[in-house]
């Protein structure tokens, strides 16, 4: 690790010669912390000594230790693998081939198929609920509709006549089927009565 810490040094220097942007010490010492916490873990949770040893599997348990940091953790832990490689500490590098996003996309829990078709029962044929919770419910559930995008949709956003609807950043007017229209349509008219 001291090797590395020289490493960023001279790199730092040698970036300052060619005019571009140096990392700064507060960079550094936050790079050699990442370094430092892998070390750790690996010899606390998986009794490794060596960096040699290091696995892809260890390098996915010490990211999910922390989700939020797991970009700037695999890009700082990259780096120290590939200088770690290119000095023959390591003959594999166990950062290629991770990436540094998370899964896209919805990753929560999800409703039963039976909760679906009970709420969606209730959407449909029950006049005491709510107009607006009918409404959301029916965008979220047949549409994929975000909290983002409920927010961002207005009046005239609505087309009428084609009964579609611009939904956030869709490149295309979502068309509305049947049940969801009406409950556009029950949502309107409540906005009405106020």
């Amino acid at each position: 690790m001291e090797a590395f810490s020289y490493f960023m040094i001279r790199s730092r220097e040698r970036s300052r010669r060619a005019g571009t942007l140096p990392r700064t010490d507060g960079t550094i010492e936050a790079a050699l912390a990442i370094v430092r916490d892998l070390a750790l873990f690996l010899a606390s949770e998986r009794g490794k000594e060596d960096w040699a040893l290091t696995d892809v599997h260890d390098f996915e348990a010490f990211l999910a230790g922390s989700p939020k940091a797991r970009k700037r953790r695999l890009v700082v832990l990259g780096q120290f693998f590939r200088f770690a490689r290119s000095r023959k500490i390591v003959l594999v590098d166990p950062a290629r081939g991770l990436t540094a996003t998370g899964p896209s996309g919805f990753t929560g829990t999800t409703l039963t198929l039976d909760q679906q078709r009970l709420l969606f029962r209730r959407w449909t044929t029950d006049p005491a609920d709510h107009p607006h919770e009918a409404l959301l419910g029916m965008l979220a559930l047949l549409h994929g509709v975000s909290s983002r995008e409920v927010k961002m949709l207005h009046a005239v956003d609505l087309d009428f006549r084609a009964r579609t609807a611009r939904l956030g950043d869709r490149p295309h007017p979502v068309p509305s089927d049947p049940p969801s229209w009406v409950a556009v349509e029950r949502c309107l008219a409540h906005r009405e009565e106020q």
